[in-house]
């Protein structure tokens, strides 16, 4: 039998990587085993899930070693940590993304050269092997990224702190310059689910919006009319599909599912659209104020880093 869970990695204040996962049949955080050294203080490394149950953490900068190549997983299966073939250029804070079961990781920065990346590269895990794909058309640190209609969409800066948006085909192998309503209006965390783009601002109570390729414009879809004041403890750090629903996970690690499929109804007369199934009180003793901002200005204890769906 095949549950999805939820799996979240936190960085406290002293830099460790720690994570667990939420079983929603049960609403209970479940611990982990630890996270590979390499990864216990690492920054910039890329997270994504292949073949339903296997966590890949890949890439990164450790203090010690740099910029990294190394390639690592989870198994959902065996709760197990095993070594996958290293990338093919070191790189941290770049774009990832998984399509048709093959991990995508393009731009980024490498330590020692002093510049932004354009080369991208895939993994095929059936082949067990990485190669290089197109570069970008222009290096780039992504700090967004969604796959949509087919295609690989990121937003980042440019080699001169410059604001730039790019699409990669992977049919063609080819990447485009993008514009217009879609990049203007797109916000973090976002996420495509059965066809359609939605992106969450949660920083009063939650609003999700849905994107228009007619109109080439952001349309208010869902509100959760629950306000809850400006706190970066309750903005939404991750927004991941969870049993053909939208789940929600705040900065302070409460959860709530969103039923996407019935747009034309209102959630003041129908309260299951939007479920609120980890309230915080559920986890005030596990995880009290666990957000801070990267650079700890909040003052707060941990930060999320990632946040994924395994089949366990």
């Amino acid at each position: 039998m095949a549950e999805e869970w939820v799996y979240v990695f936190k960085r406290d204040r002293d830099g460790k990587i720690s994570w667990n996962a939420f079983d929603p049949m049960h609403q209970l955080w479940q611990p982990l085993p630890p996270v590979p050294r390499e990864y216990s203080e690492a920054v910039g490394f890329g997270c994504a899930v292949l073949s339903g149950c296997h966590l890949y953490l890949f890439g990164g900068k450790d203090r010690q070693r740099g910029s990294m190549r190394r390639v690592i997983f989870y198994s959902a299966r065996t709760n197990k940590w095993h070594r996958a073939p290293d990338m093919l250029r070191k790189r941290h804070f770049f774009g990832s993304c998984v399509i048709n079961n093959c991990l995508y990781v393009a731009g980024g920065e490498c330590e020692g050269i002093h510049r932004t990346l354009r080369s991208a590269e895939v993994y095929d895990p059936n082949k067990n092997r990485w190669s290089f794909v197109q570069d970008m058309s222009t290096a780039m640190v992504p700090f967004i990224g969604v796959v949509y209609d087919g295609k690989w969409f990121v937003k980042g800066l440019g080699s001169h702190r410059e604001v730039m948006s790019e699409a990669y085909d992977p049919e063609s192998n080819s990447w485009s310059p993008v514009s217009g309503g879609m990049i203007s209006g797109w916000r973090n965390p976002s996420i495509s689910l059965n066809g359609q783009l939605y992106a969450l601002d949660c920083r009063d109570g939650c609003k999700l919006r849905v994107y228009d390729g007619a109109t080439d414009s952001w349309n208010k879809f869902i509100d959760s009319k629950l306000h809850l004041g400006n706190s970066r403890v309750l903005e939404a750090a991750g927004l991941v599909p969870l049993n053909g629903k939208l789940c929600i996970i705040r900065n302070n690690m409460s959860i709530s599912l969103v039923d996407v499929s019935s747009p034309d109804k209102q959630v003041e007369s129908n309260p299951q659209l939007w479920e609120n199934i980890g309230g915080r009180g559920h986890f005030r003793t596990l995880f009290t104020n666990i957000w801070s901002s990267i650079a700890g200005r909040s003052g707060l204890r941990s930060h999320i880093v990632h946040c994924q769906v395994l089949q366990a």
